[in-house]
C-alpha cells in the first residue's frame, strides 16, 4: 500500500537549538536507512508560512498499521502530527506495476529529471444534466492523454483517494517547467470540464530519496563505493 503523509512539526517552546539539531540530524539519518527498505518514496515541502515546519511524504508499508509502526519510529514524531491518505491504485497510473511488495520502484520512477513537481487533487463536478455517453467518451479519451502525457514525462503517478461526500476522488503527482504550465496541461485533459482541480507546488527535501543530490541518493553512493 501506498500512503501519502502531511508530517507537522511544533517544537516546543524552551527548546534548544543544540536539542533542535540533534533531532533533526537523527531523522535525518533514520529517513536514510527507511527509504533503504523501501518505505519513504518522496518526501517534499509544500508551501509554507513563515515558522511553519510541514513536510508531505510519500510511504509504501503492507498497512496502516506496518506504516504506524515506521512514522513511530522517527525521531520527529516526539513533535510531529501526521495526517494520512491511503492511497488506491488508478487505471491511469503510469507506475502500475508497482507493489506493497515492490515499493521501491516507485522511487525509481519518480526521480528522472529536474523540473517542478506538483501534487493535483481531482473533484469530480459533473454538470447537472451531462449526458452519460460524454462522460464515458471523456473517461475514454482520459487514459489516452494520460498516457501521452505519461510518456511525455509530465504525469509521474496517479491514485484514487478514498470517498469522501464532496471531496477528491483521485490525486496525481506531475512534472513541468512551472505553474504556468501545469495549468496548461490540466487544460488538455478531456474530463478537465467535469472536475475541479487544486495544484500544490512542491519543492525539493533534502532527505528525498527520489530527488538527483539527495542526502539519501548521495549515501546511497558512498554506500555502493564502499560496499
Amino acid at each position: 500500500m501506498e500512503y501519502l503523509v502531511t508530517m507537522t512539526t511544533h517544537v516546543p517552546d524552551g527548546t534548544t537549538a543544540d536539542a533542535v539539531a540533534d533531532v533533526r540530524a537523527r531523522e535525518s539519518a533514520h529517513t536514510r536507512e527507511l527509504a533503504a527498505h523501501g518505505y519513504v518514496l518522496r518526501l517534499w515541502r509544500p508551501p509554507l508560512a513563515p515558522g511553519e515546519w510541514r513536510t508531505l511524504g510519500l510511504f509504501a508499508a503492507a498497512d496502516a498499521a506496518d506504516l504506524e509502526r515506521v512514522l513511530a519510529s522517527m525521531p520527529l514524531r516526539v513533535w510531529r502530527s501526521d495526517e494520512i491518505k491511503e492511497l488506491a491504485g488508478h487505471p491511469n497510473d503510469p507506475d502500475q506495476a508497482v507493489s506493497a511488495d515492490a515499493p521501491s520502484a516507485s522511487a525509481s520512477s519518480l526521480s528522472v529529471g529536474a523540473a517542478s513537481e506538483f501534487l493535483v487533487t481531482f473533484t469530480p463536478a459533473v454538470p447537472e444534466g451531462t449526458p452519460e455517453h460524454d462522460i464515458a467518451e471523456a473517461t475514454a479519451r482520459e487514459a489516452d492523454r494520460a498516457s501521452e502525457l505519461a510518456r511525455q514525462g509530465h504525469l509521474i503517478r496517479l491514485w484514487r483517494l478514498p470517498a469522501e461526500p464532496g471531496g477528491p476522488a483521485a490525486m496525481g503527482l506531475w512534472r513541468a517547467g512551472g505553474q504556468d504550465e501545469m495549468e496548461a496541461i490540466l487544460a488538455s485533459l478531456p474530463q478537465r470540464k467535469y472536475l475541479t482541480t487544486r495544484t500544490t507546488p512542491l519543492t525539493p527535501h533534502p532527505s528525498d530519496p527520489g530527488a538527483p543530490g539527495s542526502r539519501a541518493r548521495r549515501a546511497a553512493r558512498t554506500g555502493a563505493d564502499h560496499g
